[in-house]
């Protein structure tokens, strides 16, 4: 299983043959004004929410690639009201994929389309594929729902926004990491704007400090589990 970082909350995952997106906004990210995003691949685009900084480039991808939509009952009925390929799901849910067993989880945030249109309730999700195991919470505070992972599934690596303000900061998604029980932690909705700006060696040192890794990808950059 390869991930890439795209900046902001957007990552691509490989699973196998498989690729895909998640929380697509890359076009409005000055950061990331090298990734060419219709040379990306694609065959699902998994959304956590509606929000514009986690949807932006979702109708480019897909028309480009085709891909599947996978997210809430609502954002997806939303695309497929557009003609997109959707396959919608809804908080505790699971669904075996080519790539693996795809579970929506809770999130606590807010969830609306830039329209202020009702974006159903934000999620993250638990990919199971290649015999690894991650966890991608999407925006949200810490929750004790988090709690409820590990009865279920050992992970081999937990995806946490880390940016504060609008999300977990970083005393939160240590808290959250020993929920999940989760070691290994690649932190992300970091830096984009003013408001998530973060401390780059305080936040290692405070996972090192707890024996723990908080990976910073450089946008573009990969890991391989």
């Amino acid at each position: 299983m390869k991930i890439t970082f795209l900046g902001h909350a957007c990552l691509q995952i490989e699973v196998g043959d498989t690729h895909l997106i998640i929380d697509p906004f890359i076009s409005g990210n000055p950061k990331a004004s090298h990734i060419n995003i219709e040379a990306l691949k694609a065959d699902y685009i998994l959304l956590t929410h509606a929000h514009q900084d986690h949807i932006l480039d979702v109708e480019t991808i897909a028309k480009i690639t085709g891909a599947t939509i996978v997210s809430n009952y609502e954002i997806v009925t939303h695309y497929q009201n557009l003609n997109f390929e959707g396959h919608p799901m809804n908080h505790g849910g699971k669904w075996e994929f080519e790539f693996g067993i795809l579970k929506y989880v809770n999130a606590i945030h807010t969830s609306s389309f830039p329209d202020g249109s009702y974006g159903g309730q934000p999620g993250g999700f638990i990919i199971e594929g290649e015999h690894k195991n991650i966890y991608i919470a999407g925006d949200t505070a810490l929750t004790y729902d988090m709690k409820l992972i590990p009865l279920h599934t050992k992970l081999d690596l937990a995806i946490l926004p880390i940016g504060d303000n609008f999300t977990m900061g970083i005393e939160d998604a240590l808290v959250a990491s020993d929920f999940v029980q989760c070691d290994k932690i690649l932190g992300y909705h970091y830096d984009t704007f003013g408001y998530i700006e973060i401390d780059h060696d305080e936040a290692k040192r405070k996972f090192f400090a707890r024996e723990k890794d908080l990976m910073l990808l450089e946008i573009g950059e990969s890991l391989e589990l």
